[in-house]
Formats: C-alpha cells, structure tokens, sequence
C-alpha cells in the first residue's frame, strides 16, 4: 500500500482515482474502506511546526481554541479509524531549530505512524535568512523521523505573491521549496504542495493579518493534504471561491485608494507589533503550550 500510496493512486474495483479522491457517493467510500482496510492505514498522528498548523485563526466553534487544517485532516482520517490516536505539537511563532529541539524528540518518542512537519516559514520572514540553511536543518528533523519509522507528511511554502511587502520573500520561499520536494524525494515523504493551490492566491482565503489562512483556507489544505494521503472526502479543494462583487463600476482611483487603506491598517496592525516583537527578541509563541501534548483519540 505504502508504494501505491507514493504514487498517489487508488484502485477501487478495477477503476485507478488519481489524487485519492473518490465520487461523494456513499458507497463508493465503502468499498474503499473495505478493500483497504479503512483509509492508509494510519492508526496515530502527530502533527509538528508552528502557527500554520497550530490552526490560528481557524477558532473552534465551541470557541476553545483553534482548529486548522491539522484537526480537520485527523477527523476525516478518524471516519476511517475511530480508533485514531491524534496529537499536535505545534506552536506559533516557532522557527525550524526550535521545532527540532521541541517537538521532534516528543515526536519520537510518541512514535505515531504519520507524523506533518510544516516549519521554515518563520525563518523566511528574517531578513537575513538562508534557505539553504534552512533546509539542512528541516532535512535533519526529517531524516530523525523516517530513522525512527514513521511517515513523514511534509507541506512546501504557500506562493506568497498575493500581497505587497509580503511578497518580496518570494524568492527565498520558492528556493526553500525546491529543497523540500528534493527532501521529500530523497527521504520518501508524502509531498503536499501548497505553492500550487490556486485558489490560495485569492486574497479572501487570508486573514486580516495576510500570514494565516481563514477558516475555509484550513478546510482546503485539509482537503488537500487528504488528497495525498488517500483518505476519501467527497469534496474538492479546487473548488472556485464564490464569484467576488465586480469592481468594474468603481473608478480605478477609488480601487487604489481602498487597496492602500488596506495595506495602512495591516501595517499598524500587524507588521508594526511583528516588528517590535523581533526588536525585543520575543515570539508569540512565547509561554504557549501544544494544543494536543499527547496522542489520544480525538473523541
């Protein structure tokens, strides 16, 4: 299963699901689960990194916390094992050295069979970072986890182009992913591309502070990241964002001056106290604990 799975294709009564993704009917999924033994096999899951997979700001309904892509991926994964033992490491504002010293050996120790990292991003966001560097870090914790035998689940950088200033790391993302493709390749993780989710490019799958994905963002890459895995959802990451109010009444001036105010607040209100953090040395990861310490089932 474990090579099928790598290619990223099912076969379901002779008929080969590219991607893993199956039709929504019913019964489709149940011959699924009863050829394959109920999904990919993942009995435990331990997701690592920071913010992105922490979940901020996608808040749990019942208002304790955030939930993100890794919560939503672990409840689609327990349709096909009620049994599955969960836990999530990651803390905002955490840089790939600090999950390796943090996270990792928790990581090990636990011994889950699928473990996420997505890490580097905050790294990137320093000035002077070397994505190379990066990388040889971010190869290390990796090749810690295929060492220990788990499954390795890894996430490139989204494409950052959507907004201004945030943009100009660009370059850095896109050669800090070329290294985690070839670490996938080499190490024989799963690969969920972020870079090439389109519809992330849309500017409402962001929230007002432009790093972290809205709730429907979270719901995607949750779809997505089933996608590579094998774990049937009846649903479509691709599927269009609603069509937005046309701006085509608007005066081009007026689009500007609204883009610019835009762009104003987030300055004050995000990049201005991100700024100061760095200035004083501090993380907004400082004194927050992992949501999910240990591996339990998620009822």
């Amino acid at each position: 299963m474990g090579a099928l799975a790598g290619r990223h294709a099912y076969e379901v009564i002779g008929v080969t699901v590219n991607g893993g993704r199956l039709p929504g009917d019913n019964a489709w999924q149940d011959v699924y689960v009863e050829q394959n033994g109920g999904g990919p096999g993942i009995c435990s899951f331990a997701a690592l990194g920071d913010s992105f997979t922490e979940g901020i700001d996608d808040p749990r309904p019942d208002g304790g916390g955030y939930r993100g892509w890794a919560d939503r991926f672990a409840e689609r994964l327990a349709v096909y094992h009620p049994e599955l033992r969960y836990a999530n490491l990651a803390v905002r504002g955490k840089m790939v050295s600090e999950v390796a010293a943090e996270q990792l050996p928790r990581a090990i120790e636990m011994a889950p069979d699928l473990v996420s990292i997505a890490a580097g991003g905050n790294d990137l966001l320093r000035p002077r970072t070397d994505p190379d560097t990066v990388a040889e870090l971010f190869d290390d914790v990796v090749a810690q986890l295929r060492d220990a035998g788990c499954r390795v689940m890894l996430f490139t950088g989204f494409d950052p182009h959507t907004f201004p200033v945030i943009r100009l790391i660009r370059g850095r993302v896109a050669a800090y992913n070329m290294h985690l493709r070839a670490i996938a390749d080499h190490r024989q993780c799963d690969l969920v591309d972020l870079w090439s989710m389109r519809v992330l490019r849309d500017p409402r799958s962001w929230s007002a502070d432009r790093l972290h994905l809205t709730a429907d963002g979270h719901r995607r890459v949750a779809l997505r990241a089933c996608e590579v895995m094998g774990v049937p959802t009846g649903e479509d990451w691709r599927e269009p964002l609603p069509m937005a109010p046309s701006a085509a009444a608007a005066l081009p001036i007026s689009v500007w001056l609204a883009a610019r105010r835009l762009d104003a607040r987030w300055a004050r209100e995000h990049a201005a106290p991100w700024v100061g953090r760095r200035l004083r040395r501090a993380s907004s990861g400082d004194g927050v604990p992992p949501k999910r310490p240990e591996l339990l089932r998620l009822s």
